[in-house]
């Protein structure tokens, strides 16, 4: 009888639409995990979903933008069908709260960060009464929710949260203000995440955090090298990767970890933002162009084939002509591997919103335009050493565009492709690179290996 029912009871499905960070998909597959505790299967088809969670970021104007569209255009699906669930969750949840229902009246709840673990109660509670709307924000400066499953997206590489929240107040960001004041996990509770993911046969972890090097500052029970150390040492775990550094607070214990490490990735992922220390002061950053260099020297005389990445803010307030080229100055001198670079874009509660001599947008693009065309130079340059050489590479599966052409990436996160032969997905091959690009490494397999 239980299984006739079980037969006879529809499906239900649920479309996560999410935006932004590491983090967000890090909490979105929590969510994920409490929805499938329910019953949902997970669907692409939005148009066809029961539940519909957007899980949001509110970092640059150009993403709360495109959840807006989102919103609106889901007006009309819960017009054609009032039983569907529509949430909005994560950092423009947390930031806008009531005011989203107000604009939008059609969303069933709001939940901001620190309720990431409250989705299934929630869901439970409007499947039951179709009561509403629910908005809840409420602290995200409290305990952090362990013991949520975790349904994740990816086949091999697993995304861990070691810590929420931030300290750092940077003048052009919203995230404290979001995501709350710096909160840690505890180490068992991190290596017990590890140990289950590798269980299930992941074969590496990305350590999460807004500021991953201020790990453990609150419960003093470990330190950053200590959980990278605890990483390393889990049975079965073939690569440990962290992001994201803050280089004020990236200590000599933390590099030598990477060094000594058998698994840990000899990559650093360490935003600077800018080159001008007027404008770093302005940012509130911490530290000097000279200061972040020498923490590069650092790096490279411990790990001296570590890849070094990084995030660049062109058009803060007030930027001139002067602080650009201090700015390009440091890209030469440091030489990145990569870089990911932005437009400042004004987020409204942070101090540099309501700073004076605003740079104009076709300025701010042209600098844009420059900074993004030395970086690529040098980026080429980096990968062109590696032309002829072998590197070892996790195997993902087949390419976006082409079945026949597999993708992986270098324990320096550098993305390779090569044609497939016999490999399998999860496998470390070696490919000698033939055709070093600015963003990619293409090659061919190892023979024998």
């Amino acid at each position: 009888m239980t299984e006739q029912i079980k037969k006879s009871t529809p499906e239900k499905t649920a479309f996560l639409g999410v935006y932004g960070c590491q983090m967000n998909l890090a909490d979105a597959e929590r969510m994920a995990g409490q929805l499938e505790s329910l019953g949902y299967r997970r669907t692409e088809e939005m148009a066809a979903a029961d539940l519909i969670l957007l899980v949001t970021c509110c970092v640059r104007e150009t993403a709360e933008d495109k959840v807006y569209g989102k919103i609106g255009e889901i007006k009309g699906l819960k017009r054609q069908r009032p039983s569907l669930l529509f949430g909005v969750a994560g950092c423009m949840a947390q930031k806008e709260g009531d005011a989203l229902i107000k604009r939008a009246p059609h969303i069933d709840f709001v939940l901001g960060t620190g309720r990431t673990g409250e989705l299934g109660r929630v869901v439970r509670e409007l499947e039951a009464e179709r009561g509403g709307p629910v908005v809840d924000t409420g602290d995200v400066t409290g305990p952090i929710a362990e013991g949520c499953p975790v349904a994740r997206r990816t086949p091999l590489s697993a995304w861990v949260p070691v810590m929420y929240g931030c300290d750092n107040f940077c003048t052009y960001c919203i995230v404290p203000y979001v995501r709350g004041r710096e909160r840690s996990r505890r180490p068992e509770d991190i290596r017990r995440e590890i140990q289950e993911a590798v269980a299930q046969g992941y074969r590496e972890i990305t350590l999460l955090g807004q500021n991953v090097n201020s790990y453990g500052k609150d419960h003093k029970q470990a330190d950053f090298a200590d959980l990278l150390r605890l990483a390393d040492d889990v049975p079965g775990i073939e690569r440990v990767r962290f992001m994201t550094s803050h280089p004020k607070d990236l200590s000599r214990r933390v590099i030598e970890a990477v060094r000594d490490g058998h698994h840990i990735c000899e990559h650093f992922h360490l935003p600077v933002q800018h080159g001008s220390d007027r404008l770093l002061k302005a940012m509130n950053r911490g530290y000097t162009a000279a200061a972040y260099r020498a923490v590069v020297e650092e790096i490279r005389a411990a790990v001296p084939g570590a890849s070094l990445t990084t995030d660049l803010i062109v058009g803060f307030p007030g930027e001139t002509e002067q602080d650009f080229e201090a700015l390009l100055d440091l890209v030469r001198a440091v030489r990145f591997d990569a870089a990911y670079t932005f437009l400042y874009s004004p987020r409204s509660g942070t101090p540099a919103a309501k700073m004076d001599d605003q740079v104009p947008d076709e300025v701010k693009r042209d600098r844009l335009h420059r900074l993004m065309a030395v970086q690529d130079e040098i980026s080429r340059a980096i990968n062109e050493r590696l032309r002829g050489q072998a590197v070892e590479v996790l195997a993902e599966g087949p390419s976006q565009n082409d079945p026949a052409v597999w993708t992986g990436r270098t324990r320096t996160g550098k993305i390779v492709l090569w044609p497939h032969e016999a490999e399998i997905a999860g496998e470390l091959v070696s490919v000698r690179v033939a055709e070093p690009q600015t963003w990619v490494l293409k090659g061919v397999l190892e023979q024998g290996a």
